[in-house]
């Protein structure tokens, strides 16, 4: 073989391998967490909403400093400004010693052109500094309230998270249950197989009868479907786990606890002493309390409108032309410093803000109630469920191990002649049945166990 030749094989037989790796990929149910998370579009939104309300905040803590802005005008006028009217100007003057004096015309006229202001261009500019000092308390609680909001915003995302976690799991155990379920009834087929072939050697020896054959041939065609309707199952569950993780549903799957022999559970025992305590450690209390505070601040807000306000403002400001000294064709600039009280007196729209107000914090205290109750229920039912479900576990467990026993002194005795044929397929029945019914119980205290975990207001996450 030449080098060429042995590279190109070699280039091949990397590449083949890398995309037989890459088309099957080994996922753990921390891998479908992570990825879940990190394509979720919603928990995306939550993510941006929660920059929004930061930024907000800030803004909200822009308003304890003073704004400055400039400013800048210019105007035209089509007529000037006179400072002494022509009506104002006498026709004549008195004279001690000399009695009245007539005043020219053109003399009046160099009197009205005095007090003219050209107005043709007019120039305004500046900057100006304001700082609010007593705003009724308005400015502190929006800062209270876009600080509750940010936070707000941050229970809102662990909500969502929790709710995409609790669904990425569901999705995950339901493929291992499927998967399970897939190998019961492979190994159900495989079981038919043989019991087809040694029935059929028994009938041609005369050994049993033809309705024997038959029965078993009908359960064969039976477990061949049943195992394609897992293996479908299996297919389309696995759909729905690469969908929720941002994955291509036809993407190949393996996860970690598909192909264990035996499920590993958490089998620690729960001692709930205060409930209160596990209430208020819910992302959905603390949403609906931190929802209780905002409204107490607009309370507030609203409140403010019945204070009066005031403000210190300072600015500096050129004009052109200036009247600093007489009319001049240039700019000159002053300073001027301004304190503005407000009295508000519209006390009728302000108590209906204010009542409103306080309306809607009574509503959001209502719905805390409320919630804190469904919340202590649902706490009980969990830990009801996971109890059930532990039992019914044990349960399964001592059922599979009498099923077992049971299979193999039916097939032992099956292949001796000393069983029928009908009890043979009966004990294979309640194998399969046996240990489906314990791959449920196992599931189930999975879920129970997560189920519990949200409604205490644990971090699942981990």
């Amino acid at each position: 073989m030449s080098g060429k030749s042995f590279y190109l094989i070699f280039f091949f037989f990397v590449t083949f391998s890398g995309s037989l790796i890459n088309a099957q990929q080994y996922l753990t149910l921390e891998d479908c967490r992570k990825l879940a998370i990190d394509n979720n579009k919603a928990l995306k939104i939550a993510s941006e909403e929660e920059k929004l309300a930061y930024y907000q905040k800030k803004e909200a803590l822009m308003n304890f400093f003073p704004k400055i802005s400039g400013s800048g005008t210019y105007l035209h006028f089509s007529e000037d400004l006179h400072l002494i009217g022509k009506s104002a100007i006498p026709s004549s003057i008195s004279i001690p010693g000399s009695g009245t004096v007539p005043i020219s015309p053109s003399v009046k006229e160099s009197i009205y052109d005095a007090g003219r202001i050209n107005m043709s261009d007019f120039w305004n500019a500046g900057f100006s500094l304001t700082q609010p000092i007593f705003q009724g308390g308005k400015i502190i609680a929006y800062h209270d309230l876009r600080s509750y909001a940010e936070s707000l915003a941050k229970t809102m995302k662990e909500t969502q998270m929790t709710d995409v976690i609790v669904e990425v799991d569901e999705a995950y155990w339901q493929v291992v249950s499927l998967s399970y379920k897939q190998k019961l009834a492979q190994s159900y087929v495989d079981l038919l197989t043989k019991m087809d072939t040694d029935i059929e050697a028994m009938y041609e020896e005369g050994v049993t009868t033809k309705a024997d054959r038959l029965s078993v041939k009908v359960k064969l065609n039976e477990a061949e479907m049943t195992l394609t309707k897992a293996d479908n199952g299996v297919s389309l569950s696995k759909m729905l786990l690469c969908q929720l993780c941002g994955l291509e549903i036809s993407d190949k799957i393996n996860l970690a606890d598909e192909n264990t022999k035996e499920l590993v559970l958490d089998n620690r025992a729960e001692n709930i002493e205060d409930i209160d305590d596990a209430i208020s450690n819910r992302s959905e209390i603390r949403s609906l309390d931190l929802s209780t505070k905002m409204y107490k601040k607009q309370e507030k807000i609203a409140f403010s409108e019945f204070l009066p306000s005031a403000g210190l403002s300072l600015g500096y400001n050129w004009l052109k032309p200036n009247l600093q000294d007489g009319s001049q064709r240039n700019f000159k600039g002053s300073w001027l410093v301004a304190v503005q009280v407000k009295v508000p007196l519209n006390f009728i729209t302000s108590s209906a803000k204010f009542n409103a107000a306080k309306v809607q914090t009574r509503i959001k205290q209502y719905e805390l109630a409320e919630t804190k109750e469904q919340i202590k229920l649902q706490i009980n039912q969990s830990i009801y469920k996971l109890t059930e479900a532990n039992k019914k576990l044990i349960a399964a467990s001592k059922n599979t191990e009498k099923a077992d026993e049971n299979l193999r002194y039916a097939n032992v005795g099956f292949e001796e002649g000393v069983i029928s044929a009908s009890d043979a397929l009966s004990a294979h029945s309640a194998w399969i049945s046996a240990h489906a019914e314990k791959i449920d119980a196992q599931i189930d205290v999975k879920l129970c166990r997560i189920y519990l975990d949200k409604a205490l207001g644990r971090n699942i996450n981990n």
